[in-house]
């Protein structure tokens, strides 16, 4: 069997260990935390793990990291090249998030307005930057988002060549993320949970 699979394709075991790949601004986030509701997991927020107060790197990211993907069921986010390989190697379903780029752009654009306009507190008393950061910053999440919009496909080419049996659900808009969370992810939840 093909390890990529459609939004349809049935999932050959219920997963209990779960990444969700896509670029910023895709999505990842917010379908990760209804997985983990489905199937009752954990969902682990990479990204309260990795910044720190000021946006530094939290030192024990990487422990944090070893800790959590240890256990036998959670679900997270696909992000940080100091983790990639082990997040693949210990996930049993991966899950590619691939919004058409102009859904991106915009999600990834509103939430950003949205975070700054209202102030809202991120992961570990971060703010998102003054909207002017966008012109001065080549890594504001927004022009990130642009730059690296091909990456995802890029590391899931290379992925699929190293783990060749570890299945990969792509879903190209959150009208199928909540078919296959409706449908195949539902039947394994409620089979084998």
């Amino acid at each position: 069997m093909d390890a990529l699979l459609r939004v349809d394709d049935p999932l050959p075991a219920r997963p209990s260990r779960v990444v969700v790949a896509g670029t910023s601004g895709s999505g990842k986030t917010t379908l990760s935390a209804r997985i983990g509701q489905l199937l009752g997991v954990e969902h682990v927020e990479i990204d309260a793990l990795f910044h720190g107060e000021g946006w530094t790197p939290r030192p024990t990211f990487l422990a944090d990291v070893e800790e959590f993907t240890a256990r036998p069921a959670w679900v997270t986010e696909w992000q940080y090249t100091v983790v990639r390989d082990l997040l693949a190697d210990r996930c049993d379903l991966m899950v590619w998030l691939d919004p058409p780029h102009a859904t991106v752009m915009r999600q990834v654009t509103a939430r950003t307005l949205r975070r700054r306009v209202r102030r809202e507190v991120l992961w570990n008393g971060n703010l998102e930057p003054p909207l002017r950061a966008f012109l001065t910053d080549r890594d504001h999440v927004v022009r990130w988002a642009w730059r690296t919009r091909f990456a995802t496909a890029e590391r899931l080419a290379t992925l699929r060549v190293r783990l060749p049996d570890l299945p990969v659900v792509r879903l190209r808009s959150r009208a199928e993320a909540d078919r296959w969370l409706a449908g195949p992810l539902r039947r394994t939840a409620d089979t084998d949970g």
